[in-house]
């Protein structure tokens, strides 16, 4: 029985690893040693980033939202704005808030509103 060499698989994984790496700088982005190790930290990174996007997206609605709802009533803060909208039976999530706040300011107006008569 002929012994099996598995050069086509090893260039195969390897050819893998160096595509993935291109446009990396210097030895990274061609020998598959560096290569690889470069190629897992970049995708441990990019994990972490997949939620932390998710975070960064939220921070970024509430502060729009609390920007409108300071815009629209001076002493009316966020936290008392999602308060108001609680009691109001509104709900609505922080994402369509924050596009309404931007797009459509009427409508968000008439939102915090109904929040405020809701607290009253």
């Amino acid at each position: 029985m002929s012994r099996v060499k598995g050069g086509a698989a090893s260039h195969a994984r390897h050819r893998k690893v160096i595509k993935a790496a291109k446009g990396y700088y210097g030895r990274r982005s061609t020998a598959f040693r560096t290569a690889t190790q470069a190629v897992d930290k970049a995708n441990q990174y990019a994990t972490r980033d997949r939620k932390n996007r998710k975070r960064n997206f939220r921070a970024l609605w509430i502060q729009r939202i609390n920007a409108a709802v300071r815009a629209h009533d001076e002493a009316l803060t966020y936290s008392k704005f999602i308060n108001g909208l609680s009691l109001a039976g509104i709900e609505v999530d922080r994402k369509v808030l924050a596009d309404l706040a931007v797009h459509e300011p009427e409508a968000f107006n008439a939102i915090v509103d109904q929040a405020k008569g809701a607290m009253a």
